[in-house]
């Protein structure tokens, strides 16, 4: 019988680089589960949310492929808090069910260390009791606009409501066991602090 991998959430705001970190600690050994990833397949052409939310929200919500319109449900979900939690509800079981099926995929191929890639960590406090410890990428506010405003070709206006509907840096790093502060870094000098974590943990 295969025993229980060790289990690390990566967190942190929009910007922060958590996702770099994740992948990082994917190449030392680690298997990654990364929740975004998931909720973009399932809202992607075809996926399992797709009948759903052409349901809850009309045509209007789906881009002509028939893929998930994210621009405009981000403007919606934004505007309107309702439909924020009318989407989260239609989406979020499904996010659930995948990363069950591949937690235990992993298990049964004797990973010992799973990686969560979770954005919201902080906010669902389902997470926190099935990791074994929690690592916070960190950066200031005004690094978070600069990165998001150059990789994702938002306006500053989106990029700081997007910042506001997440939670604070202050509580991200009331919930860290590790803080990751990726500040001026080259990418080798946060794969270095990467694999420190990793020495820290002793895996």
């Amino acid at each position: 019988m295969n025993t229980r991998p060790y289990c690390i959430g990566v967190t942190g705001g929009i910007g922060s680089g958590k996702s770099t970190v994740a992948a990082f600690l994917g190449a030392l050994g680690g298997t990654v589960i990364d929740a975004d990833a998931i909720s973009r397949s399932l809202t992607a052409t075809g996926g399992a949310a797709i009948p759903a939310i052409r349901a809850a929200f009309g045509p209007d919500a789906l881009d002509s492929l028939g893929a998930m319109d994210r621009a405009a449900m981000r403007k919606r979900v934004f505007d309107d808090p309702a439909a924020r939690l009318q989407l989260e509800a239609l989406v979020h079981p499904l996010i659930w069910r995948e990363i069950d099926l591949r937690r235990d995929a992993a298990r049964e191929a004797g990973a010992a260390l799973l990686v969560f890639d979770v954005p919201l960590l902080v906010e669902m406090p389902r997470w926190r009791p099935l990791l074994d410890t929690v690592v916070v990428v960190d950066c200031s506010p005004g690094t978070q606009h600069a990165r998001v405003l150059a990789r994702n070709g938002m306006d500053a206006t989106q990029t700081q409501r997007i910042m506001d509907a997440q939670a604070s840096r202050a509580q991200r790093l009331a919930c860290a066991d590790h803080v990751l502060l990726n500040e001026g870094l080259s990418l080798e000098a946060l794969r270095q602090r990467t694999a420190q974590v990793l020495h820290t943990l002793r895996l």
